[in-house]
């Protein structure tokens, strides 16, 4: 893991266009730092370093860039990997103010055990961040959530149930959902099943009633048939 609070040391590049892919054959990503309105600065760092840097900082932590002399509190507003082999690309740092609030992607973590999954259901995340506002040193780390309120099915946990520390200001919507207890496929396969099991044996009764209903007036129509034949044959034939 990376020591993000360790600067991160990159160079100055040149190189853009179609020179950038000879760059990364020879282990390094290209870089740019937007920097308050000011003309962007096009730098360069080695691939496993930045990579680690990525994946241990994330869009939340903030980090402190040296190009040469120059000293920059940036944060990571884009990294791009290859769809393929899944190395990074590029990345875009946003240089940031101690002073002056920002804009950040901060990770969820659903915490304790969950009382709907000893039960069966299964929990369907639908979201893993939450963009939030503070200054550089109230940056959280990680939001929290209560994972003990999935119990039953249909229990759910949105952006509301998060536990904010004092300076942050989450900007994602409240009523949006984190995570949400739900069946199973098999729960959903065996409820369908028994549906139409349900179904059929109604089918059968209904069946059975029918053909026991039929019976008498079928018997009844055979007695008079055989009646109206008796009196037929002792008719004296013309």
């Amino acid at each position: 893991m990376a020591d993000i609070d360790a600067p991160v040391k990159l160079e100055q590049r040149t190189v853009i266009g179609k020179g950038l892919n000879h760059l990364r054959r020879d282990g390094s990503v290209p870089a740019v730092i937007h920097n308050h309105g000011q003309d962007s600065i096009h730098v360069m760092g080695p691939e496993r370093e930045l990579a680690k840097v990525y994946h241990t900082a994330g869009k939340h932590h903030p980090l402190n860039l040296e190009v040469g002399t120059d000293k920059f509190l940036a944060l990571i507003k884009d990294a791009y990997f290859n769809p393929v082999n899944r190395r990074l690309q590029h990345v875009v740092f946003q240089a940031i103010k101690q002073d002056e609030k920002v804009e950040a992607e901060v990770p969820i973590r659903l915490e304790g055990e969950i009382p709907a999954e000893k039960i069966g259901l299964m929990i369907l995340h639908q979201l893993d961040h939450v963009e939030v506002e503070a200054l550089p040193r109230n940056l959280p780390d990680e939001l929290v959530a209560d994972a003990t309120k999935l119990a039953e099915l249909g229990d759910e946990i949105t952006v509301a149930d998060l536990q904010v520390p004092d300076g942050v200001t989450v900007l994602t919507e409240a009523e949006h959902p984190i995570a949400r207890a739900v069946e199973t496929k098999a729960m959903i396969s065996e409820e369908e099943l028994q549906a139409e099991e349900a179904s059929a044996e109604e089918g059968e009764e209904g069946e059975t009633a029918d053909g026991a209903a039929s019976e008498p007036g079928q018997a009844q129509d055979g007695a008079e048939g055989e009646a109206a034949g008796q009196q037929a044959s002792d008719k004296p034939s013309e």
